[in-house]
């Protein structure tokens, strides 16, 4: 490959939760027992170095002694517009359709709040991202979950029926699809997209369509962006986007929202706009003209090797030495979500004494139940594949496979 996956990056002091959240932050894992180094697989951020081109425009741009007030150069919109026309086949894609986001869930709420009321029920899948679960409860939301369910090949799959149903009892106007999905990794064929959105369709419903994991695509699987699959989607979908998930950039902070209908688009951009605080960073501008550049397309396919290689080792692993672990193979993202249910129930052992028993050994996983995963683990597998083999192996010797503990 011509990008660096494979070297271990040294992240410590570098203003990194994942590496140094661990003893400090009351939501990392804990502390590893000596003789153990922290292997980061909990926050979902990536343990690669970014693009060259990323730097390389930031540095440009820092190296020019002013950081005044500007506005958004047509060479950002520019960027977007030829990104998702290349990576999703997007066309009539236009700046007017644009618009920046300080973050993904900041726009999820600009678009609630432009249609529901707190108190009002939101849909939203299940299981689903930690994320809107607390944005939506921070901001009075009342949600009701459809659950996602296995089928007989254990891919997640939505059960149409139960989304309509929950819609009309609870007199739904307001839908958040999560595409690829998160934490399941489920990349939703068209077919899917167009059932959902058919239902959503019939009774009225604006769909908020969280799209931040778009580029990050396993073993050849396709990205269908919701607002393509009908003229309905296309006029009443606030698809939200960021270069973060694809480019770790979550730091730099930067998203960006794709809506057509002009209607909608005002109405959302307007509450952003009321709180002054929804203004895009220069340095965050530069940065993603630098990763939507050709090296980036490049970069990311490279990404997307890497990670498919990673997932059909960890799954493969799970399946040779984890009895009564399950796990659906993810098509997209760079998450696991182990469902440990079987496990504790045989060995008598709760979800928080699994934990543990990984994070002693210092595979820093994460708890799934505020993913609405009761007895679920989280785990994430963007680092170079020594680390994710270090981590499984420590795994199956201390903890699935020998009852004792270190």
């Amino acid at each position: 490959m011509k990008y660096d996956f494979t070297s271990i990056m040294e992240r410590s002091g570098k203003d990194a939760v994942a590496v140094d959240g661990p003893g400090h932050d009351p939501n990392a894992p804990g502390l590893p027992k000596d003789g153990f180094d922290f292997i980061p697989m909990w926050v979902a951020d990536m343990n690669f170095p970014t693009v060259p081109a990323v730097p390389k425009a930031v540095i440009a741009r820092a190296n020019h002694p002013a950081y005044g007030y500007f506005d958004i150069s047509d060479d950002y919109y520019d960027a977007i517009i030829r990104w998702h026309e290349t990576r999703n086949g997007i066309t009539g894609l236009c700046k007017e359709h644009i618009g920046y986001e300080n973050g993904v869930l900041g726009g999820v709420i600009s678009a609630l709040s432009s249609y529901a009321s707190p108190g009002d029920a939101v849909l939203l899948h299940s299981p689903a991202y930690i994320g809107f679960t607390e944005c939506l409860t921070q901001n009075g939301y009342r949600i009701i979950r459809s659950e996602l369910k296995k089928d007989a090949q254990g891919v997640f799959r939505m059960d149409y029926t139960d989304m309509e149903d929950k819609i009309k009892a609870h007199h739904i106007h307001v839908a958040i699809i999560c595409s690829p999905h998160n934490p399941s990794g489920r990349v939703w064929e068209r077919r899917e997209l167009e059932q959902a959105m058919k239902i959503f369709e019939e009774n009225e419903v604006i769909v908020i369509s969280d799209e931040i994991w778009s580029d990050i695509l396993l073993n050849g699987s396709k990205h269908i962006p919701t607002q393509s699959v009908s003229a309905y989607a296309h006029e009443h979908t606030a698809a939200f986007y960021a270069p973060s998930k694809t480019f770790n950039l979550a730091g730099l902070i930067g998203s960006y929202h794709i809506i057509y209908n002009r209607s909608l688009r005002d109405r959302i951009t307007s509450k952003g706009e009321k709180t002054h605080y929804n203004s895009i960073n220069v340095l965050s501008m530069h940065a993603l003209i630098g990763a939507y550049s050709p090296d980036g397309q490049e970069w990311t396919d490279e990404l997307c090797q890497t990670l498919s290689t990673n997932a059909a080792y960890a799954c493969d692993y799970i399946s040779a030495h984890f009895a009564h672990i399950s796990v659906s193979r993810p098509q997209g993202t760079y998450m696991l979500f182990l469902d440990c249910t079987d496990w504790c129930r045989i060995r008598q052992q709760t979800i928080d004494q699994l934990l543990q028993a990984g994070w002693d050994v210092g595979v820093g996983w994460q708890d799934g139940r505020p993913f609405y995963g009761p007895c679920h683990i989280r785990m994430n597998l963007a680092l170079p594949l020594s680390r994710v083999k270090d981590a499984f192996e420590r795994l199956s010797q201390y903890v699935f496979s020998s009852p004792s503990r270190v």
